[in-house]
């Protein structure tokens, strides 16, 4: 029996491979675009910059150091080089791949960053597999800007999974009409009408402003705005603001908001307050042809009919009087049922001065007496 060479015993004692194999081997070396593993084998295995990862700029040296053990996959067993061509960035898609594969059969919330905003929707990297969720499935209402997403980490389930054409799609969408919905639920069990919560201003309109309650969206009315007068939504409410709102009625899936709580209504007092007798002032709201409207405090006008305003004929509270103008006016009835005062100002009119010294009465009529004869 001859003798083995000391390179054929060292051959024979290095393991085979086979393109397609998962090896283990030790990083002995590390460039910018190029990882050396000792493999065990009679060549060393190579992992380029893009069989390690799919960032095109990413330096290798920063992500693995001299020393490090890990699995690649064996792409060519002789480069052209007589080195090994290995691949990390395949072996994480294989085990990428049947992780989604899991996921999808198991409709598992996955959670990821997101790496690529594109026109039509988001791209995600769960084990360096790519995953595309459309636009039309990033969330339940419309969002014409998807910039937002850039770099987040977000949920989502995988409604198509088919590797061999590279196709997992990802949807957002249903998650969050599931979570809603629940949110809804819940939020209808908790609240009663006459209670008091606290919401975000979602959306202000000329009309009135959405609030949203935490599952469902309640219409806070313009008329529900103040006890006063609110001339522009606008103006007063903010979007994203938090703010506390009554619920003034629930019918169905509709939630009618106020900001007229009980407690600060202008008219709980106002028997005493504006009693029929006592002199007020207030600002001219508005008019009309037959008399002004006085703001006597937010909630609470007055009328002052025309024929009120002076002692001197008056044909429209125009020709007097101004909106904003401040005046002072005596209240000669108050209608607590229908919450209505009525005012005058004639009423505070200076009348004439009576003589107070009989005397010169008698003196002057006299002298009238006498310039008759």
């Amino acid at each position: 029996m001859s003798e083995l060479s000391f390179e054929q015993m060292l051959e024979e004692s290095l393991k085979t491979i086979r393109t397609g194999e998962v090896v283990t081997g030790k990083v002995i070396d590390v460039k910018e675009d190029e990882i050396v593993l000792n493999i065990g084998y009679k060549s060393d295995g190579i992992i380029t910059r893009s069989e390690y990862t799919n960032e095109s700029n990413a330096d290798l040296t920063t992500l693995v150091h001299v020393g490090d053990e890990m699995e690649a996959k064996v792409i060519k067993v002789n480069d052209g080089e007589g080195q090994v061509a290995l691949s990390y960035r395949r072996l994480a898609a294989d085990r990428g791949n049947k992780r989604l594969e899991e996921a999808f059969n198991n409709q598992e919330v996955l959670t990821a960053k997101v790496v690529q905003v594109l026109d039509g929707g988001l791209s995600v990297v769960v084990e360096e597999t790519r995953i595309f969720i459309p636009a039309s499935l990033v969330s339940d209402t419309y969002e014409k800007d998807l910039s937002k997403y850039a770099g987040k980490e977000i949920e989502f389930v995988i409604t198509e999974f088919n590797p061999r054409r590279h196709r997992v799609i990802g949807d957002r969408k249903q998650l969050m009409i599931a979570k809603k919905a629940a949110m809804q639920k819940e939020l209808f069990e908790r609240i009663q009408v006459g209670d008091t919560v606290e919401g975000t201003v979602k959306n202000v309109t000329d009309f009135g402003a959405f609030i949203d309650l935490g599952g469902a969206d309640g219409l806070l009315h313009i008329s529900e705005m103040s006890w006063g007068r609110v001339e522009n939504p606008k103006k007063v409410f903010k979007t994203g603001e938090k703010v506390k709102v009554l619920i003034k009625d629930i019918q169905g899936e509709k939630i009618a908001l106020s900001l007229k709580f009980p407690e600060t209504n202008p008219w709980a007092n106002a028997a005493e307050k504006y009693a029929a007798g006592n002199v007020v002032t207030g600002h001219v709201a508005r008019m009309t042809d037959f008399g002004a409207f006085v703001e006597l405090e937010p909630g609470v006008d007055a009328l002052l009919h025309v024929s009120q305003i002076s002692k001197e004929h008056v044909d429209k509270p125009s020709d007097v009087l101004k909106i904003g103008q401040e005046i002072e006016a005596k209240i000669v009835d108050f209608n607590e049922a229908d919450h209505k005062i009525s005012l005058s100002m004639k009423a505070l009119a200076a009348a004439p001065k009576e003589t107070e010294d009989p005397d010169v009465a008698d003196v002057d009529i006299e002298a009238v007496a006498n310039s008759e004869n």
